[in-house]
């Protein structure tokens, strides 16, 4: 930008200088300026310096003029000898920090304030307040607390607001409670922040009791809409909730859609329907919300006619359509929605759009598709940093291709135990478990903290592999180094290690020592093993057991029944088979995928 086209400017007027400010559009035409306005000396002028502060300090698009704006402040009006005590400046520089990027300079701006003697106001003390509630800096906030008892503002309505919110913020439900029940008066704000912090804490009848307590000309829909939201969320307060929502004077859009989003999440689709089809105007959440609870319950017919029934449907409505695909098995049909998608030229995938269709594509076992997946993902320029990256390792291993998933978690700078994770799980179900093991010596030699996961898949891959040493090793070390305590998964884990190996009386003695009660898969683990060592007496009382824990199972009657046949036990094997037709019980077929030209072929062996 030519910033000085015309030698006859009016440098001498602020509201050109200003305007021409506006159009500045990099940190290079603001430095022409600021230059220009040095050398007339038209920067000097306390009516220029205030309009630079009141325009541009806010300016979150384009931060170097905010930046500008800053320096101009602390340049002219912060060093001035001049005695201007106005705290008018002061707030709106602190404003630019308290709700911007970087709010812990809007603390330090307010002590310079305190020692320049700028006297403070409450617009000051609510934006130093609104400061430390987004940093969660509630020891400075009581700080303030005290300032404002000290200064004699404490019993300022507004501030008081602020300071309930401040506690909330940071967690204090007691010390919000205390500034409340202090109060000479209270406002919807203040009886709305409580109820609201109650209820993101859990405490809902707590919020009930509160709510109950408040005025009924102070309730408005914002005190409603977070009684019915905090009910909504158990099973038990569902039907509050609905009471609530009879009884609300008015509602809005966030009334309706967390009635509705409270049906649906305990699983009264009926009764979410009922309000669905009566509401007076619905918006894309609400659709949203159907969709997902639908196919949450199996139902994607139904939830797929509704999305074909939406006027306009944005991101969430085509992720809430795959993931109904997904979570029920119709994983062609969820990569067919994303396809649709693509075709919608105002729409773009997110990254939780790409984690579904990438679970979708591992759940297919296709290499092709995956590779195509991850060349979108690559053209797109998406992060592989966060749970994308997480995904596209496990679509690799899935796929069959442990070489695809090793160079995409190598290519990842900032790996997070998540990828890790990944990693060692791809490497267990391929079967190898030395590598895997080699990765948790890895991580242990860096600064990254393992958590239950990564310990489940390398005991995992152990099992698989036959590591017998390697797998009481990683135990130990999770319990003693780590001081994770053993989930079922781990002893699950550490049983099939032992029986594996043929240690049948170890991996019964750590069944009987678990100081948690073992679940039919730890059993059948055991029983596996027990058949697979000829372990017969063992094995017939722990089939026994699991035919009377767990009755309409059909491994357990499968195993069994194998048992008596490799002893020759034909009548016993009769016996088994007979209680499995009497119980209607069928063995589940085995299925297996081959992928040939591009195709997926699915074999089932009964």
């Amino acid at each position: 930008m030519l910033v000085f086209a015309h030698s006859h400017h009016p440098w001498s007027s602020i509201s050109p200088t200003i305007h021409l400010l506006g159009t500045c559009k990099t940190s290079d035409d603001v430095n022409k300026i600021h230059a220009r306005l040095i050398t007339t000396g038209f920067i000097k002028n306390p009516n220029l310096t205030m309009r630079i502060v009141l325009a541009f300090a806010s300016s979150s698009r384009r931060p170097f003029l905010a930046e500008f704006a800053r320096c101009v402040f602390h340049e002219h009006h912060v060093s001035s000898s001049g005695e201007v005590k106005d705290p008018f400046l002061w707030n709106a520089v602190i404003k630019s920090h308290s709700h911007g990027v970087d709010p812990i300079k809007a603390l330090s701006l307010f002590c310079l304030m305190l020692e320049n003697g700028v006297p403070v106001d409450r617009f000051s003390l609510s934006l130093v307040l609104k400061a430390c509630s987004r940093l969660g800096f509630v020891k400075e906030g009581m700080q303030i607390h005290g300032f404002l008892i000290k200064n004699g503002t404490w019993s300022d309505l507004f501030l008081q607001n602020c300071l309930i919110g401040l506690y909330i913020k940071c967690g204090c439900l007691g010390f919000a409670r205390q500034v409340f029940d202090r109060m000479q008066q209270r406002d919807s704000v203040s009886y709305n922040s409580m109820i609201d912090g109650y209820v993101k804490c859990g405490l809902v009848e707590s919020a009930g009791e509160l709510f109950d307590l408040m005025p009924r000309e102070k309730r408005n829909l914002i005190s409603w809409n977070s009684m019915i939201g905090g009910y909504a969320q158990t099973a038990d307060g569902v039907s509050v909730a609905s009471k609530l929502f009879d009884e609300m004077p008015e509602k809005d859009l966030i009334s309706w859609n967390s009635m509705i989003g409270g049906y649906v999440k305990h699983g009264r689709i009926e009764d979410a329907k009922g309000l669905f089809d009566v509401m007076p105007r619905r918006d894309v959440v609400t659709w949203a919300i159907m969709i997902d609870g639908y196919g949450k319950l199996g139902l994607v017919h139904q939830a797929k006619t509704l999305f074909d029934q939406m006027p306009h449907r944005d991101v969430v409505a085509y992720n809430s359509m795959m993931s109904g695909y997904v979570q029920n098995r119709y994983h062609m049909e969820a990569l067919e929605v994303f396809n649709d998608m693509e075709k919608e030229s105002h729409l773009s995938p997110d990254e939780t759009t790409l984690v579904i269709a990438l679970s979708a594509v591992a759940q297919l076992g296709r290499l092709s598709k995956a590779i195509d997946m991850h060349l979108y993902i690559v053209e797109k320029q998406f992060l592989l940093s966060g749970k994308l990256g997480v995904a596209l390792i496990d679509m690799y291993s899935k796929c069959g291709s442990i070489q695809h998933a090793m160079r995409v978690f190598e290519g990842i700078e900032s790996k997070s135990i998540d990828h890790w994770n990944a990693m060692i799980g791809g490497l267990a179900v391929h079967g190898l478990g030395e590598s895997a093991f080699d990765m948790l010596l890895q991580i242990e030699r860096s600064s990254i903290k393992p958590d239950h996961i990564t310990f489940v898949g390398v005991l995992n891959a152990c099992s698989h592999s036959g590591l017998v040493k390697e797998g009481l090793l990683c135990f130990e070390l999770m319990r003693r180094k780590h001081k994770i305590e053993p989930r079922l998964q781990h002893y699950g884990c550490m049983v099939d290690i032992l029986a594996r190996s043929g240690s049948i009386e170890l991996a019964k003695n750590l069944i009987e020592e678990m100081p948690i009660e073992p679940n039919d898969v730890i059993w059948r683990t055991f029983l596996t093993a027990c058949s697979h060592h000829k372990e017969f007496e063992t094995g017939e009382l722990v089939a026994k057991h699991l035919i009377l824990q767990a009755g309409y199972n059909p491994s357990s009657y499968v195993l069994l029944s194998n048992m008596y046949a490799s002893n020759g036990m034909w009548k016993d094997v009769r016996r088994v088979r007979t209680m499995m037709k009497e119980k209607k019980i069928e063995k589940l077929p085995g299925c297996s995928w081959i992928e040939l030209d591009g195709s997926v072929h699915e074999f089932l062996c009964r």
